[in-house]
């Protein structure tokens, strides 16, 4: 089959012929049809973040059909539509039985430490399987499982409650789905922080108020706009140091900010005037969990999650073009998700 792979760190990934993989006793075979571009993968082709072993088939947001199934799996069968938790775990570890499977002592992520979605097939254990409602299209039920699963994972760690106000700093594809989930959870008003144009107009058709970073001060618009106060939960979904320090200082009274995007530098706080004074949490949010899929799936076959507009673009299993999306999500020049179907 065929399968985009990093090769090389800081290198172009490369179109390479590998075999079809083996399906174990629990194991389930899925033909690819979407395979989401996160900007995680740019940065595992740039080394921010260890990809190992080398070669690796990126991608960890991925949908497709059940092709074969092991024989000891139940309640799936060929044919039918899935999408696919990124995550491989044991199950039986203190993680996995606490509910918190994304620390699993043997867990591995699928386009990270195994193979993932830029290919043609892939192979994983039935509990890292769900099923997609044939309501829901291939590509929504793609990019589902990483932009969507993480903002709402952020959201439930942050503890967002009805009634309270949000920003979200950084509205690509995780802050589109963060600015319409915040409001499904109840948020009264979302705050959208970005510098694309294109960006925030989306945005504001998801109900969010847009803040135009390039043109004003983010803090001081969202200190105005709650009257002084600033907002209970902000999620940082960029990974720059000035967003960070942005949804640190935009938070009001017992305010947290979950950090999301992924970042190589430091940033300094002062405990006393930051957190003590205000007894504000910075919550660092960690992937998804499996437990929150079903719920996050009927926020999206229900329409109270629309991704249809978040997708910018379909592209094939071509290793030149998928170059091309990741130099622009490297200089983050890029609006939307861009969706591979194999």
């Amino acid at each position: 089959m065929k399968a985009v792979q990093l090769i090389e760190l800081g290198q172009p990934l490369e179109m390479q012929e590998i075999p079809i993989p083996g399906v174990g006793s629990h194991d389930v075979l899925v033909r690819i049809k979407a395979a989401g571009i996160c900007h995680s993968d740019a940065h595992y082709r740039a080394g921010v973040s260890p990809v190992h072993p080398l070669p690796m088939t990126l991608g960890h947001e991925v949908s497709g059909v059940v092709e074969k199934v092991g024989s000891g799996v139940k309640g799936l069968q060929a044919g039918e539509w899935v999408c696919l938790h990124y995550m491989v775990t044991c199950g039986n570890c203190e993680y996995c039985n606490m509910g918190n499977e994304q620390f699993c002592t043997t867990g591995s992520m699928i386009g990270k430490y195994r193979p993932g979605g830029y290919a043609e097939y892939i192979s994983l254990p039935a509990r890292s399987v769900f099923k997609l409602p044939e309501e829901i299209p291939f590509e929504q039920g793609a990019i589902m499982m990483c932009s969507s699963s993480t903002s709402y994972h952020a959201l439930k760690k942050t503890r967002l409650e009805p009634g309270e106000t949000v920003a979200v700093f950084g509205v690509g594809g995780l802050g589109m789905s963060a600015v319409q989930l915040a409001q499904a959870m109840g948020a009264v008003r979302v705050f959208a922080v970005d510098i694309s144009p294109e960006k925030l107009a989306l945005a504001e058709y998801y109900g969010a108020i847009s803040i135009a970073a390039q043109e004003l001060d983010p803090v001081a618009e969202i200190k105005r706009l709650t009257d002084g106060c600033g907002v209970d939960v902000a999620l940082e979904l960029i990974g720059l140091p000035v967003t960070m320090r942005q949804a640190i200082d935009a938070l009001a009274v017992f305010g947290r900010v979950g950090l999301v995007g992924l970042n190589e530098e430091k940033i300094e706080i002062d405990p006393y005037v930051e957190l003590l004074c205000r007894e504000a949490e910075i919550i660092g949010v960690s992937d998804h969990l499996a437990s929150e899929l079903p719920a996050l799936i009927e926020f999206v076959r229900t329409g109270k999650l629309d991704l249809s507009r978040v997708i910018s673009d379909t592209i094939p299993l071509d290793a030149d073009v998928i170059n091309g999306v990741f130099d622009q999500l490297d200089s983050y020049s890029h609006a939307g998700r861009v969706v591979i179907t194999p």
